[in-house]
């Protein structure tokens, strides 16, 4: 069984945000850059598969530039044992990062998918579920519990309404959620294997895939700055407020 792993670059969660003073993006010069936290999450998951003698091979892939080997390097020090680079400087949203994962999977015919939910830089939420699409694939997504069978996976996920499990068939998309498990440190000796294990690179070329973006933006700004808050002496003076001052109870 092989399993695919999808790694995002995205800017680390720990680091303040600048815009550009042009607004046109996010300032990435100088910034500590990191694997997508949900991503982490689904390398963690696909090695222990690994680890419990599941899945025999685990793959991580990421689509973007030359600067992505980082975060294959990364994945590979935490148990992966090999990457795929499809580089590109093109500007890559959900529906071309689902395209190129098709081709991938296409090439490695895995049994299973894993992703993040969401990358924490565009929250979309999109590209597992359009890889499911493209792929013809069921999908299991916001994954917190997975268990394998003969040929099925049965997952947990989470839903507005609490958890829901179901079943679905091999092979899969996953996307994970933060209550799936919690993903190790790398360790010295992982991380000096990881700069021997391959990675292959492809573009969006070699795949025959149109990365071509179809969203402009047109605007970046900060969110506006919160006026700062007050400290009341009694719940009289607090209702007082709320219904001269903020208007919001008569």
């Amino acid at each position: 069984m092989k399993v695919l792993v999808a790694a995002k670059r995205v800017v680390d969660y720990n680091v303040n945000i600048r815009v550009l003073s042009d607004n046109t993006g996010v300032d990435l010069n100088n910034v500590k850059m990191s694997l997508n936290p949900f991503d982490e999450i689904a390398i963690e998951e696909a090695v222990r598969l690994r680890e419990a003698g599941t899945a025999e091979e685990v793959i991580v892939v990421s689509v973007g530039t030359s600067a992505c080997q980082e975060q294959i390097r990364t994945a590979l020090a935490l148990g992966a044992d090999r990457g795929i680079l499809v580089e590109t400087d093109e500007d890559m949203q959900p529906l071309a990062i689902a395209k190129v994962l098709k081709a991938i999977v296409d090439k490695e015919q895995p049994s299973l998918v894993i992703a993040g939910k969401q990358a924490i830089d565009g929250d979309n939420s999109q590209t597992g579920q359009m890889l499911a699409a493209l792929a013809g694939l069921g999908q299991a997504t916001f994954a917190s519990q997975l268990v394998m069978g003969d040929g099925e996976a049965t997952v947990t996920r989470e839903v507005d309404g609490g958890a829901e499990t179901i079943t679905v068939k091999l092979p899969a998309i996953l996307t994970t959620d933060l209550r799936l498990n919690e993903p190790r440190y790398a360790s010295l000796p992982n991380i000096m294997k990881a700069k021997k294990k391959p990675i292959d690179v492809y573009t969006p070329e070699d795949l025959g895939v149109d990365v071509t973006p179809r969203v402009k933006t047109l605007k970046v700004e900060p969110p506006a700055s919160r006026k700062a808050g007050i400290i009341v002496e009694s719940v009289e003076e607090l209702v007082d407020k709320l219904r001269n001052e903020a208007k919001v109870i008569s």
